[in-house]
C-alpha cells in the first residue's frame, strides 16, 4: 500500500452507515490505499458485517471511545474529549500512521483539533478551509476562505492565495494559477482597507495575481483561485448552495405541472439526467484544511456514500502531489525573499 488514509466514521449526519459503505467502495478502485476507520468498535464492526466484509491488510478499525456531537463547541470537544474519533483520527496523521484524514464531524472541532494536534506550516497564521466549485469553462475554481477565519488580516488574505495556489498547482498541475481577490468590484479603488491592503500584497508576492474579481467570477471561472475571508466565503458558498436546490427544485416543479409537461419531461430525461450530473454538489464534497502539518479533508455532514467517496478522492490526490510540502517550500520561498528586501532596505 502507497496510502493510508484515515476516516472518521462516527462524524456527520449517518455516521458508519454511510462512511464504512463510502470506504468499501472506494477501495474497490484504489487497490493501493489502505483506510482506519476510526469510531466505536463494535459500531464498526456491525456496518461492516453488513456488508460481508472483515478487516485485514488493508482495512483495520482503529477504536476510539467518544464521539464528538454536530453542535458541540469546538473547545468542548478539543479539551474534554481527547479520544473522539476526530481526535485518533487527527493523531494517526501525526504520528504518520495515516497519511490524510477524512472527517463530515462538526467542523469547528475539526478545525480546532487539527490545527492543535498537526501545528500549522511555518509562515501561515490560520488554516483555511478551501473547496471546488464548477465554472462555465467546464472546470473548477478554488475557493478560501469558507468560514474558518471570519476576520482575516491583509496578511491572512495573503497566505490564503499562497495555498490556494498550491493546491492548484498541486492537484491541477497548474504551474501559475492566477489568483482573483473577491472583492465588490474590479477597481482598484473598491472594497474596505483590508481587501485593498491585501490586494497590493498579492500584487507584489510572485504569484500570479489577477486583481479584483466579483461573485460571479467564481462561476465564470476568470481565475483558477479566489480569495476571500471566511464570513463572505461562508456567504457566498450558502447562497451559491440555495441557488441549485432552488434551480432543481423550479425545474422538477415545472416539469410535473400537468401531464404533458410530463411527458415533454420524458423526452427532454437525458438532457436534464446530464445537467444532473454536471449541477451535482456532490462530485465537488471535500474541503481541504489548507496550512496544516498535514493533510485534512472535511466533508459535509449531510453527503451520502457517493459524496464520502470524493472526499476520499480529494485526500488521495493531495497525498500524491506534496500539497503540504509546497505550501511548506512557497513560504519558505516567501520568508527569503522578504528578509532579502528588508536586507536591501537596510543597506540603503
Amino acid at each position: 500500500m502507497d496510502i493510508t488514509v484515515a476516516v472518521d466514521c462516527m462524524g456527520g449526519d449517518y455516521g458508519p452507515q454511510v462512511t464504512v459503505p463510502a470506504v468499501l467502495e472506494f477501495q474497490s478502485r484504489h487497490q493501493d490505499v489502505g483506510v482506519v476507520l476510526v469510531g466505536l468498535r463494535e459500531v464498526i464492526e456491525a456496518e461492516l458485517a453488513v456488508h460481508g466484509v472483515r478487516v485485514g491488510a488493508r482495512l483495520r478499525v482503529q477504536h476510539a471511545s467518544e464521539v464528538v456531537a454536530m453542535d458541540e463547541p469546538p473547545a468542548s470537544a478539543l479539551r474534554y474529549k481527547k479520544d473522539s474519533s476526530i481526535r485518533v483520527a487527527v493523531n494517526l496523521v501525526k504520528s504518520a500512521e495515516a497519511l490524510a484524514c477524512v472527517s463530515a464531524g462538526n467542523t469547528g472541532a475539526l478545525m480546532a483539533i487539527s490545527r492543535f494536534v498537526l501545528k500549522t506550516v511555518a509562515g501561515i497564521d490560520r488554516p483555511a478551509i478551501a473547496t471546488v466549485l464548477p465554472n462555465m469553462r467546464g472546470g473548477q475554481s478554488i475557493v478560501l476562505d469558507l468560514g474558518a477565519n471570519v476576520d482575516c488580516t491583509p496578511e491572512h488574505l495573503l497566505q490564503f492565495g499562497i495555498m490556494g495556489a498550491m493546491l492548484v498547482a498541486a492537484v491541477e498541475h497548474k504551474e501559475r494559477p492566477t489568483i482573483g481577490l473577491l472583492n465588490i468590484g474590479v477597481e482598484d479603488i473598491k472594497g474596505n482597507e483590508t481587501v485593498k491592503r491585501a490586494a497590493e500584497l498579492l500584487r507584489v508576492s510572485g504569484l500570479n495575481f489577477f486583481g479584483n474579481v466579483e461573485g460571479d467570477d467564481i462561476y465564470k471561472g476568470t481565475t483558477d483561485v479566489v480569495v476571500c475571508d471566511g464570513f463572505v466565503g461562508n456567504v457566498a458558498l450558502k447562497a451559491s448552495e440555495g441557488v441549485a436546490q432552488m434551480m432543481s427544485s423550479a425545474l422538477r416543479e415545472e416539469f410535473t405541472r400537468n401531464p404533458l409537461r410530463r411527458l415533454a419531461a420524458l423526452a427532454s430525461l437525458p438532457v436534464l439526467n446530464s445537467f444532473r450530473r454536471r449541477m451535482d454538489y456532490r462530485r465537488y464534497n471535500g474541503a481541504s484544511l489548507l496550512g496544516l502539518r498535514g493533510i485534512v479533508i472535511k466533508s459535509h455532514g449531510s453527503a451520502d456514500a457517493y459524496a464520502f467517496g470524493q472526499a476520499l478522492i480529494r485526500a488521495v490526490e493531495e497525498v500524491r502531489n506534496n500539497v503540504p510540502q509546497r505550501i511548506m517550500q512557497r513560504m519558505a520561498e516567501l520568508d527569503e525573499a522578504t528578509r532579502a528586501a528588508h536586507a536591501r532596505v537596510a543597506g540603503a
